[in-house]
């Protein structure tokens, strides 16, 4: 498997990445995990943006899915005709929220999308085996566990600590994580994770490397974000950047 961090802002676009876009590749497969906002920029600059085989988006929030309304243009008007529908695996009302999006009208994407609802639960994508659960945020939000050949890359998503997120990440070679809030202060409760909560997450994860994403430079600062997961997990800790690859 390899990911490729396409967009890793969050809550909106930052300075320097576009939001939440994740590629996942394996045996040619090429699965998009979120589609945030600015993200289709991203796609075009590290890989060919009409070859998505499928899109998962683990929530509804603008941040993680308004791209895929901007990629209606890209799929139903491509000069060489329209592309074929793509598998869309999102939770229940994706199909109505991006032709919302798209127009006024809400005119149907079911010419350029087929969608699939979430539920918790484990089936494949392509090569992929994918497990999904709901995890702790305001709207209907899924964590993601993808497999490949015995390697396990885990995404938290957006969440609070909740168990459903430590049992999505059990000794995951990889764990992208949110962690969007500064600990030592009084955050708003069921939303986010801290930099230290994400470190708690991998120690109780038990995994092998910890890939912090989210982080929301308005918030708190990476440097302290850092320390503080750094503290709570004694592995290897990350932060990602648009662009950045790695192969599993």
């Amino acid at each position: 498997m390899r990911l490729t961090v396409l967009g890793c802002a969050g809550s909106f676009p930052g300075p320097e990445s576009a939001c939440s876009a994740y590629l996942v590749e394996a045996e040619g497969y090429r699965l998009l995990i979120d589609f945030g906002s600015g993200s289709l920029s991203a796609l075009q600059r590290y890989s060919d943006m009409r070859r998505v085989d499928a899109i998962l988006l683990t929530h509804l929030h603008c941040d993680h899915m308004l791209d895929a309304c901007t990629y209606v243009v890209v799929r139903r008007y491509d000069p060489a005709g329209p592309l074929p529908p793509l598998p869309v695996y999102a939770p229940l009302g994706a199909a109505e929220r991006i032709a919302a999006a798209y127009s006024t009208e809400g005119e149907p994407v079911d010419d350029v999308y087929t969608f699939y609802g979430l539920q918790p639960g484990t089936f494949p994508i392509g090569p992929l085996t994918v497990t999904v659960d709901r995890v702790n945020h305001p709207v209907e939000t899924y964590g993601v566990r993808i497999e490949h050949n015995g390697r396990v890359l885990a995404y938290s998503s957006d969440t609070a600590p909740c168990e459903a997120l430590l049992r999505l990440a059990a000794g995951a070679d990889l764990f992208l994580c949110e962690a969007s809030y500064q600990d030592g202060v009084s955050n708003p409760p069921d939303l986010h994770l801290t930099g230290g909560e994400a470190g708690e997450a991998a120690t109780k994860a038990d995994v092998a490397k910890l890939l912090l994403t989210h982080l929301v430079p308005a918030w708190a600062s990476e440097a302290s974000i850092v320390e503080a997961a750094g503290d709570a997990y004694a592995g290897p800790v990350e932060v990602v950047r648009p662009g950045a690859r790695y192969d599993l």
